[in-house]
């Protein structure tokens, strides 16, 4: 018979299939043969030394010195072993629920977990899925190193799959809770219980239970005393909802568990030095390093922390405390100190008492976010003179209404919408307008409504990222819109100390730094800190704004006193939010900034007051005893102010329209007129900011249509208003009917009148002998008698000579900088302030010990 082609064809593939089977399983069988091999060549712990504990090494974290330690985690270890009988049903099944649901019925492991875990680790390239069972975690903790490696998670299998032939269940359920971390120095659930709740283990109600279930995954994160707290109820609840689904609580122990509020006893000190920093820092190691490894691998941590100066924040705010709750109903205290020139962190207090649990002490508030107040200032004006606006610039401290919703007269355009909501003018600390004011005397001051016109200008996108380019992290900008510059938003205090260190440092910008150095348990450095400086705004920006906050002639009459008392040029700037739930003092010098906060934890308001006489006084209190132990340095000083220009930019708000006259002739000056006999005329024609520049160009041309940003009729009205009450108390200000500009010049101040001068002596190449007196003889024909004579030499200012301006003498080696050929520069200023120059030079036969004097 003929063979159908669909029957050959049926018969063959049948053939491939089982030949492909066949080869496969092949495959599959040496590979396991081969991974048996290899398994039995690994060095693999014996079970029976599992009494025999590892030997753990604690980590301990010093202060910079590297002499104070600050935490040694295994210091006071506390761990009290019990038996299942002595815990809580709770503590078990929430355990179990959580860690290892199957754990009654595996063989120590879970096969589908590992093939999970190996398939999610090949496709990450790593070995970070742990996919350990309770019996593993036993294995891993007694019998192994906590390196993340294949090799010895195949070990830790097979010690599980050991171990569970060897100790039953429940000896092995009891070794994980007698022995599990659960943070610091805490080991074991007898001692978490009593350290947590202040009970033994076996009264833990369900409610305790699923937090102490959550908690061993990463007990420094996880830490009741930490800044996670809302992480650890969340995993809590999700310890709970297990509970619930494997049926080992009913319905009504569920609702009951969730709706119970679990309260946490206060931290032991365990011998902690400085402990919201080592908190930071450990934090910080936790991340970089893992959970184990800081707990037990031994590590030598050198930190950033002066803890001679850290002592002395510790004893200012424990001296002023008490008097800040009773005047002030302020019932906690932060501060922060960092070096600006490195971003360290010297000194770090998160509250008052950290071990005080009505104030939530644990609690570390220089990473809190919360509402700056006026703080937020320096930032706005640093931004607006990036765009152009000076120290000098007026703007205007009266009544001004800025919500469009409103009428410029603050009466909301929809008569049935609520002015409260709607409208937006802001008042001032003292209920009183400044009127017309510089902006240098409007931050010093830390006027409102000034600033809420800097921040228009500056725009709010453009100070955010100005603020960000700083270091500061403001939670959601987007919403608080011109609220912005008055603390809408919120900000740390660890963030607002860096920012005020860029100004500190001339616009450069060092990360913060905790940790200078880590080394291994054998002594290998395995952490070295860096600096990575950025220049994140230009230096004269940073200068301008120093000059401002440490300027002492516009000065809050509150904070001269508390300057004064440091004893260095000090830049200040307090912060009091709407609501006096926060008081902050933010200061620096060029080599150190100190931020410190007063309120309460709660948010309950304080008592109504401003900042300068709540936590200044406590700031200047640690400043005064710090400073002192850096070099005394100085600001280096801004730019000139503006001669020319937008009178508006100069500190003119008369008017826009002026000319400069010769104070001589009387005429219109001209480019040979010296700044020194110049004087503005002005016309007065009295306008807002917005009728001189244009925000987004401010140096160009006035605005041709002003009237089209939405701002301007309401700066305008209010400018208007103002003017109203100024021209009744000044009736003689009047603006003009027309303005007419003279055309004659200064004929005072012409080429032909400059000094005419010439040196006799020294003679050019003259040799001298640098430790003789060298003499200068100048003969002047000009038209005007010489007013005085300054002297250079090789670039170095010497001195002015005013009684015989054109005779006089000096020693060179007394002044310094002596070299073999060297250049003599002459400038000399006639009586109505022309000036001229005229240079020679001369020679040395030897070059004497030049001495000089620098600080």
């Amino acid at each position: 018979m003929k063979r159908s082609k669909h029957s050959y064809n049926h018969r063959h593939s049948h053939s491939r299939t089982k030949t492909a089977v066949t080869v496969a399983a092949s495959i599959l069988l040496i590979f396991i043969g081969f991974v048996a091999l290899w398994i039995s060549t690994l060095q693999i712990p014996d079970v029976g030394s599992f009494t025999s504990r590892k030997v753990s090494t604690s980590t301990k974290i010093y202060d910079r010195t590297g002499n104070v330690l600050l935490f040694d985690t295994g210091a006071n270890a506390r761990r009290t072993v019990i038996g299942l009988a002595d815990m809580s049903p709770y503590v078990l099944k929430a355990t179990i629920a959580i860690e290892d649901s199957n754990f009654y019925n595996n063989s120590g492991i879970e096969p589908l977990s590992i093939i999970r875990a190996i398939l999610a680790d090949l496709s990450s390239g790593g070995y970070e899925q742990g996919a350990s069972t309770i019996t593993q975690q036993v294995v891993k903790n007694s019998l192994l190193t906590t390196d993340k490696t294949i090799t010895r998670k195949v070990k830790e299998w097979v010690l599980a799959v050991k171990l569970t032939r060897v100790m039953s269940k429940d000896d092995i359920l009891r070794t994980y809770l007698n022995e599990i971390s659960y943070g610091g120095t805490i080991y074991g659930i007898e001692a978490a219980s009593q350290q947590f709740f202040g009970h033994p283990a076996k009264d833990i109600t369900l409610a305790e239970a699923i937090y102490l279930a959550a908690i061993p995954q990463a007990p420094t994160y996880f830490s009741p005393y930490g800044t996670h707290k809302e992480a650890l109820k969340s995993r809590a609840e999700t310890v709970l909802k297990r509970m619930h689904e494997l049926g080992m609580v009913t319905d009504d122990e569920y609702k009951a568990a969730a709706a119970e509020k679990v309260t946490f006893l206060s931290k032991n000190s365990g011998g902690i030095k400085a402990p919201h920093f080592v908190m930071y820092v450990r934090d910080y190691l936790v991340s970089k390093y893992g959970e184990d490894m800081v707990s037990t691998g031994g590590l030598k941590v050198i930190t950033t922390l002066d803890y001679e100066m850290q002592k002395k924040a510790e004893e200012v705010i424990t001296n002023f405390s008490p008097s800040l709750a009773k005047n002030y109903n302020a019932s906690n205290t932060a501060m922060i100190a960092i070096d600006p020139k490195t971003g360290d962190i010297l000194t770090m207090v998160g509250s008052k008492d950290y071990f005080d649990n009505t104030i939530d002490g644990n609690y570390n508030v220089t990473m809190a976010k919360r509402q700056p107040g006026s703080t937020l200032k320096p930032f706005v004006y640093a931004t607006s003179f990036k765009k152009g606006l000076t120290p000098e610039t007026i703007l205007w401290d009266i009544k001004t209404e800025f919500s469009t919703l409103c009428n410029p007269d603050g009466k909301p355009k929809n008569p049935t919408d609520d002015p409260e909501k709607v409208c937006y003018s802001p008042g001032e600390y003292d209920d009183t307008f400044e009127g017309p004011i510089s902006i240098r005397k409007a931050l010093a001051q830390s006027r409102n409504i000034p600033a809420v016109q800097a921040l228009y200008i500056a725009g709010i996108s453009d100070t955010v990222q100005t603020a960000e380019d700083m270091g500061l992290t403001i939670s959601s900008p987007d919403r608080c819109g011109l609220t912005l510059v008055l603390g809408g938003c919120e900000v740390s205090l660890l963030d607002l100390a860096g920012g005020y260190g860029v100004f500190a440092n001339d616009g450069v910008r060092n990360p913060q730094r905790t940790v200078l150095a880590v080394y291994d348990q054998s002594g290998n450095i395995i952490e070295q800190a860096s600096q990575n400086p950025v220049q994140v705004i230009p230096a004269e920006i940073a200068r301008q704004v120093s000059s401002i906050l440490s300027d002492t002639n516009v000065r809050m009459d509150s904070l001269k006193p508390i300057g004064e008392s440091v004893g260095r040029v000090v830049a200040i700037k307090t912060g009091t939010t709407n609501d006096y739930r926060d008081v902050w003092t933010l200061g620096y010098t060029p080599n150190l900034v100190v931020g410190a906060w007063a309120g309460n934890n709660d948010n309950v308001p304080m008592q109504h007051n401003v900042a300068g006489l709540i936590i200044s006084p406590l700031w200047g209190a640690f400043m005064s005893k710090v400073a002192k132990n850096f070099p005394a340095e100085s600001f280096v000083p801004p730019p000139q102010p503006l001669t020319e220009g937008k009178p508006v930019l100069r500190g003119i708000w008369q008017g826009g329209i002026t000319y400069q006259k010769d104070k001589i002739s009387g005429k219109v000056a001209t480019e040979y007129t010296p700044q020194q006999t110049k004087e503005d005329v002005i016309f007065n024609d009295v306008h807002s900011i917005l009728y001189w520049v244009d925000k987004d160009n401010i140096s160009g041309p006035a605005p041709m249509a002003a009237a089209n940003d939405s701002q301007f009729p309401y700066w305008e009205y209010a400018v208007g208003e103002w003017l109203k009450t100024y021209k009744t108390a000044h009736p003689d200000f009047q603006n003009p009917m027309s303005v007419v500009i003279p055309t004659e010049k200064d004929d005072v101040h012409i080429p032909q009148n400059l000094p005419s001068i010439s040196i006799k002596l020294p003679t050019p190449g003259m040799l001298i002998d640098p430790k003789q007196s060298l003499q200068v003889e100048l003969l002047n024909t000009g038209r005007y008698p010489v007013q005085k004579t300054e002297v250079y030499m090789n670039g170095k200012y010497i001195t002015t000579a005013y009684n015989n301006p054109l005779n006089f003498s000096f020693v060179p080696n007394d002044v310094g900088n002596v070299e073999r050929n060297n250049v003599l520069s002459i400038t000399l200023y006639d009586t109505i302030f022309n000036k001229v120059q005229a240079t020679t030079t001369f020679t040395t036969n030897i070059i004497g010990t030049t001495t000089s004097n620098s600080n």
